[in-house]
């Protein structure tokens, strides 16, 4: 059993998002507001020095430096204060209601503009049928991933695996996503297997062991809820999958790329997580469907 000096760890910084420090503790973004804003006052002041008087000057020069300087240090809500300040102008711009579809160029008898519900337009505009889904105009792959029990293996293996995975990671070449939900698990048609197989055991006792277990499931399904637990992960680019899918079984970890119907089910799965998923694959847009199911 390994003691807490030999498990591995690996130190991660805590401000890991934090751009990078170019001059004088100030990021690029903080230096191109700060040096814009004081170029174009210098040039403003050379241009038309005559016009007012040098304090006035110096006034104005003061209370444009301490706005800049606020705008190019200042957070709020955990964003930079021209992020957020840029963010709260587009949404002052963006129509107040959105639904799906195109407004309707309605008429009115009044001069006052109607006012016509916006598209809502998500974030996945495409899906094919190979499983490659488009978003904010870049293609992903989703992949379905299990999982390894890291405390039961060695120092030595752990730090292989924490060092496989770290490659995978310094692999990727745009941005990936590892998603860890639970659903609800249905019970019901591994008890209908169970029922199914029973009469083809070979002896009676058998048979009413499997009657037994597959009425426990049932109660187990009606009474409790059981989860199972889903791991997905999304990287970016249409040949990113199979490298993914290999950097992943290098640390033993098994991945498969999932086609359209399969991203279809689990997006449909993440948006309703409390429902059982629905039996059958699921149909692609812009794919017709050739198979009717009677049920």
């Amino acid at each position: 059993m390994n003691t807490p000096d030999d498990i591995p760890r690996a130190r991660v910084s805590a401000d890991v998002d934090q751009p990078d420090r170019i001059a004088f503790g100030l990021t690029f973004r903080q230096l191109a507001i700060i040096g814009s804003v004081g170029f174009t006052g210098w040039a403003v002041y050379r241009s038309a020095e005559y016009l007012l008087p040098l304090p006035v000057w110096l006034c104005a020069a003061l209370l444009v430096g301490a706005v800049t300087i606020v705008v190019a240090l200042g957070r709020r809500d955990g964003l930079p204060l021209d992020v957020w300040l840029r963010n709260a102008i587009t949404l002052s711009r963006s129509p107040r209601t959105l639904a799906p579809g195109q407004p309707s160029s309605a008429t009115s008898t009044t001069t006052t503009k109607p006012v016509v519900p916006a598209p809502l337009r998500p974030a996945l505009t495409s899906l094919t049928a190979s499983g490659v889904l488009t978003t904010s105009g870049s293609a992903r792959l989703m992949l379905a991933c299990g999982t390894a029990n890291i405390h039961l293996r060695t120092s030595a293996e752990q730090a292989a695996l924490l060092e496989g995975f770290g490659r995978m990671l310094n692999a990727l070449t745009g941005p990936a996503q590892i998603v860890v939900a639970a659903h609800r698990h249905d019970l019901t048609p591994y008890a209908q297997a169970v029922v199914d197989a029973a009469p083809r055991l070979p002896h009676p006792a058998l048979q009413a062991a499997a009657d037994d277990y597959a009425a426990y499931l049932l109660e187990l399904d009606d009474t409790r809820d059981p989860l199972r637990r889903q791991v997905l992960t999304v990287v970016t680019g249409e040949h990113s999958g199979e490298a993914t899918s290999r950097a992943l079984g290098g640390i033993g970890l098994a991945a498969t790329v999932l086609d359209g119907p399969a991203v279809a089910a689990a997006l449909a799965a993440a948006v309703d997580p409390f429902e059982p998923p629905v039996p059958g694959p699921r149909a692609v847009p812009g794919i017709p469907v050739t198979l009717r199911s009677n049920r």
